[in-house]
């Protein structure tokens, strides 16, 4: 599938390739919800060498890495963009300036098409109406600020916003919660508030995710994976 991406300038990229008969993964283009444990896992996986032992320790990472990644919950964070060029110089127009508010009838005359045939190409092409494919590339900008540090009130005040009431509202009728709970679920540590715990084995076991995952795990798949993993944990806290 063709595909491309860009990456903001304050975050760092891995890729995760992951063989279709090794996973039931996705078919479709989307975005996926990273647990905590997942996290740890892939930057553990990216420090190994690509072709190792599958009796080994890296391949039981591996194998709880899978195991978690379908189980991870899909984002509602994917901006349909298709090879209509019409379409594609709307959304770069408003990536350029995501406050531009003008109503679907000003951007038909601005790309030289009827209003009503606009519609029907938003909706054909992104199974989405005007609106609210508009609404989803502004929470993907708002995301992409609030994770560069921004305030709330500045991204309401970018994305054209007459409140930060209003703004706040929009970003939980898209996703279902708050800025600040969105990122704070995200930015949560392996503890609970003012806990802190030090060792692997505590960390990993903390993790809501991991009882699932490691159900079964033996005692010496356990301290198999404690010893691959404690370095990243470490250099997390």
């Amino acid at each position: 599938m063709p595909h491309s991406n860009r990456v903001s300038g304050n975050a760092s990229l891995l890729f995760l390739y992951v063989d279709m008969d090794a996973a039931s993964v996705p078919q479709e283009c989307c975005t996926l919800s990273i647990s905590p444990l997942l996290h740890e896992l892939i930057h553990r996986m990216a420090t190994l060498p690509p072709l190792y032992d599958p009796d080994g320790p890296p391949a039981q990472i591996a194998a709880v890495l899978l195991n978690e990644l379908i189980a991870m919950p899909t984002e509602r964070l994917h901006l349909p963009i298709t090879r209509s060029s019409k379409l594609r110089m709307i959304a770069d127009a408003l990536m350029d300036n995501p406050a531009d508010r003008r109503t679907v009838a000003e951007w038909a005359q601005a790309v030289a098409l009827g209003e009503r045939t606009l519609m029907r190409i938003v909706l054909a092409e992104t199974g989405m109406t005007f609106s609210r494919w508009r609404q989803q590339l502004q929470i993907i900008v708002a995301i992409q600020k609030l994770s560069a540090g921004n305030t709330v009130q500045s991204v309401s005040e970018a994305l054209g916003y007459e409140s930060v009431s209003a703004f706040i509202t929009m970003f939980k009728k898209a996703l279902g919660k708050s800025p600040a709970r969105y990122f704070s679920e995200r930015e949560a540590g392996q503890t609970g508030p003012g806990e802190t715990c030090r060792d692997t084995n505590c960390k990993l076991r903390r993790m809501p995710e991991v009882r699932d995952a490691l159900n079964g795990l033996s005692k010496r798949g356990w301290l198999e994976l404690e010893r691959f993993v404690s370095d990243d944990l470490d250099a997390e806290a």
